[in-house]
């Protein structure tokens, strides 16, 4: 029995040393003091000293070497290759796999229902009005509509229907492959069944690992992750540009449309107080809208919707991509925002982790005064 001195087994990453070929008897002694030292003597009062009775052997997972670990040691670093397995993680059955996948599909179809109808409403609701201005006016509304609708489309369908991106294929499994390092702080997938970088998170909703993922959007029933997250931001920037453009006009529309008030209305407002002035000529527009009827007919009911959903949206799309930009100028992704909130914060912060987003061309980088040789990637 070897008295060992270890930390606790939920916090400890053990090195295991690796080796080919079975180790002789002269070797075991070694191999299990190497084990058993673990901590510098000035952390022995910070842990618990324990007895352990055997250390055991297990195979590791990326480079197939045989290891000898502590008997206390649920989560292990390979020497070799670097690969880390941890024993306490299982597969779990992902019940939920097909109503989060009814939910998706849901949701797409709901987005794209209503994207059509601000499309059509809005021509409908809106050319009378354009149209009588001058001839110009409406053609200049027509193809400013045409162009942002086929934009936002197209970039909702390549940010829904895109490979959210796929992590690189490496080698695995056999020694004689799998180089000293090659698999540096990679973990097992358990339920892809291959590995994963630390720049990879597995989805449940989509089943498969995404590298650089960022979230899993059930508006567009897709991850957004390396592939497609440039897609996902262009489509909430055509979105945000479009809904103002239906505000703006159906604005203008329904000005045009709907009554004025007479004369005769404020000067009965002439008699109040300056408290209640506000509240009457309020309480009297409505009350001329509503005995007009213009505004219970279907246009009229078109353009408050779409003035009312345009602003709704707006809202939320701009506070969504404010989120999105603040986290590409630090470098980051949302996932790896939520595991990084212990770390010191020492991240780079830059423009140019913007402009390296949007694929600005290397040679605008030259303008900047710091460096800007290495690529910028997410940081995980």
């Amino acid at each position: 029995m070897a008295a060992a001195v270890h930390r606790s087994p939920s916090s400890q990453i053990s090195h295991g040393q690796a080796y080919s070929t079975p180790p002789s008897s002269s070797q075991v002694p070694q191999l299990e003091e190497s084990v058993a030292i673990t901590l510098p003597m000035n952390r022995v009062q910070e842990d618990y000293v324990t007895s352990i009775t055997e250390d055991y052997e297990t195979v590791c997972w990326g480079c197939g070497l045989r290891l000898i670990l502590p008997s206390q040691a649920p989560i292990f670093k390979c020497g070799w290759c670097g690969a880390i397995t941890n024993q306490n993680t299982h597969r779990h059955e992902n019940k939920s796999f097909f109503w989060r996948h009814l939910r998706d599909q849901f949701f797409v179809c709901v987005l794209l229902i209503f994207m059509l109808f601000v499309i059509c409403g809005g021509i409908w609701a809106v050319y009378p009005v354009v149209f009588s201005v001058s001839h110009l006016c409406g053609t200049f509304h027509l193809t400013l509509t045409i162009i942002f609708s086929v934009v936002t489309l197209t970039m909702y369908i390549l940010a829904a229907f895109h490979n959210a991106g796929s992590p690189p294929v490496v080698v695995w499994g056999s020694y004689p492959a799998v180089g000293k390092g090659d698999l540096e702080n990679y973990t097992f997938c358990q339920y892809c069944s291959k590995p994963k970088s630390p720049r990879t998170h597995h989805c449940r909703s989509c089943g498969i690992c995404v590298l650089d993922m960022d979230h899993h959007c059930p508006f567009i029933g897709n991850c957004v992750g390396a592939a497609n997250h440039r897609y996902f931001i262009n489509f909430l920037i055509m979105a945000i540009t479009s809904m103002v453009y239906v505000t703006i006009m159906s604005a203008y529309a329904g000005f045009k449309i709907l009554p004025t008030l007479g004369y005769r209305t404020f000067n009965q407002l002439q008699g109040f107080e300056n408290k209640t002035i506000l509240f009457g000529i309020l309480r009297e527009t409505v009350m001329v809208y509503l005995s007009s009827g213009v505004i219970l007919s279907t246009r009229g009911l078109v353009l408050i919707y779409l003035f009312m959903a345009s602003v709704s949206v707006e809202i939320g799309l701009s506070v969504l991509l404010w989120q999105q930009l603040c986290f590409i100028y630090e470098g980051k992704t949302y996932l790896s925002h939520l595991t990084s909130q212990r770390d010191n914060g020492n991240r780079e912060r830059d423009c140019k982790n913007l402009y390296r987003f949007f694929g600005c061309p290397y040679s605008a980088f030259r303008y900047f005064p710091s460096s800007c040789n290495s690529k910028k990637i997410h940081r995980k």
